[in-house]
């Protein structure tokens, strides 16, 4: 049985003034045409705002670099989907009947996306001001253990830690080429990982600085692919 929405506003310490606005954030595409989409366009918005500021405001000597990399460790689908789960998120859901049988309800891209919803609904319900607040309030753990140190490693480690953290195989560093003289010679490597299908290749005067340089593009395409999310 689907819990009713009252129930999760008191538990997110929330109180809609119009509690439709709730509701439709945790209806799904897939039970109709008045659904969550354009709350979640909107919080997914409001909340890299929120914590885009947030992080400049914690971190003022982190460069823009660094700034982008904390904030895609927080803002992406695993970790919305996590806060999801910590609140029974799924348990609210209003899903299509085709959502309910193959499990909908636990599936990270759909609780990440009624998060955001959420956010978009608070938003339109009571402000920047209130929405910016909760925000920080569901984030404040996750804000608390960021150690700038960590986001400041070389590309290779920052790698390995983020698939590490994900459960995923290790990303795999594979010599392409090389050429020059002994003494000057150029090495390309291709970096891949298992979550994405695109390959980085990186160039350098030594292996190791070419696998540093394919790390860096590879890290920067899954910032990108996060940020969308």
């Amino acid at each position: 049985m689907i819990k009713k929405p009252d129930e999760l506003a008191r538990k997110l310490g929330l109180k809609f003034n119009n509690p439709a606005l709730l509701a439709m954030a945790l209806t799904h595409r897939s039970a109709g045409a008045s659904n969550n989409e354009r709350l979640e366009f909107l919080g997914d918005a409001i909340l890299g705002f929120v914590i885009t500021h947030k992080l400049y405001e914690q971190f003022p000597d982190a460069s823009e670099g660094v700034l982008s990399r904390l904030r895609a460790n927080l803002v992406n689908q695993i970790s919305l989907a996590g806060l999801a789960r910590e609140h029974q998120l799924g348990d609210y859901l209003v899903l299509g009947t085709g959502e309910l049988k193959s499990g909908g309800f636990r599936r990270d891209s759909i609780l990440s996306d009624a998060l955001e919803a959420i956010i978009g609904a608070l938003f339109k319900d009571q402000g920047i001001d209130a929405c910016g607040r909760w925000i920080l309030g569901l984030f404040e753990a996750k804000l608390n253990e960021l150690s700038l140190a960590t986001w400041q490693k070389d590309p290779k480690t920052q790698l390995q830690e983020i698939m590490q953290a994900r459960r995923q195989e290790l990303p795999e560093y594979t010599l392409v080429a090389m050429s020059g003289l002994p003494h000057q010679q150029t090495f390309k490597v291709k970096c891949s990982i298992s979550l994405l299908q695109e390959e980085c290749i990186g160039e350098g005067v030594s292996r190791k600085k070419a696998e540093q340089a394919a790390a860096e593009l590879m890290l920067a395409l899954l910032l990108s692919k996060e940020i969308k999310k």
